[in-house]
């Protein structure tokens, strides 16, 4: 009885271990709100600037002030995107180090209360991350915060490029989605690779319990 004793864990440790699973927890929903938020923001503001560019042809129809306003607007735009999409992909990471940091500390409940695995999903620890919903998959890039924020910079990107082919060769539709077309697509693939590394990163470095609380 004595030698079972001696195993448990103390009651210390256990309060440690559970407000360390309560704070990064919190962390976690922190960092996702702050990415949807900075996504809503980005939004917004190529919603208003989209419905501004409407108004000024509306107002003065398709010639020099709706050129001269839109390649002022579409740059600044993408520019917002672009500024947007790496503040997510950097809270996307910081969620990563969270959810395995929370799966260490699974490990501790299952380890030192077997008692609970009839009750809790006990899977293996390569698995703790996926069930935590930050799952892969060919397309995982493009479905994150930061993947849907930067298709659509890429898109601005892309539309700036293709009016300023425009006004520069009197107006040549075909040219103007070609080079517009090429620049989203080049830039599209360049954030995702981005992405993706950033990603392989976060996954291939050995988990620390001191890089993010200090």
């Amino acid at each position: 009885m004595n030698e079972g004793i001696a195993k448990d864990p103390r009651p210390a440790a256990v309060s440690f271990v559970t407000t360390e699973h309560f704070v990064l927890q919190g962390s976690r929903a922190w960092t996702i709100s702050e990415s949807t938020g900075r996504a809503s923001m980005f939004l917004s503001a190529v919603s208003g600037g989209l419905v501004a560019l409407g108004l000024v042809a509306t107002a003065s129809g398709i010639g020099s002030a709706f050129y001269a306003f839109a390649l002022i607007l579409l740059p600044t735009l993408a520019f917002v995107g672009l500024v947007t999409f790496e503040r997510a992909l950097q809270s996307g990471v910081e969620d990563y180090a969270y959810a395995r940091r929370i799966a260490v500390l699974r490990g501790f409940y299952f380890e030192n209360a077997p008692e609970v695995t009839p009750y809790l999903l006990n899977v293996p620890e390569a698995e703790r991350i996926r069930v935590q919903g930050l799952g892969g998959g060919p397309w995982q890039g493009v479905r994150t915060v930061a993947g849907m924020v930067g298709v659509i910079a890429c898109v601005l990107f892309g539309s700036t490029i293709g009016l300023a082919v425009a006004v520069a060769f009197d107006h040549e539709l075909a040219l103007s989605l070609v080079a517009g077309g090429v620049v989203a697509l080049v830039a599209l693939v360049a954030l995702m690779r981005f992405q993706w590394a950033a990603w392989r990163r976060a996954a291939t470095e050995p988990v620390s319990f001191d890089e993010i609380d200090g």
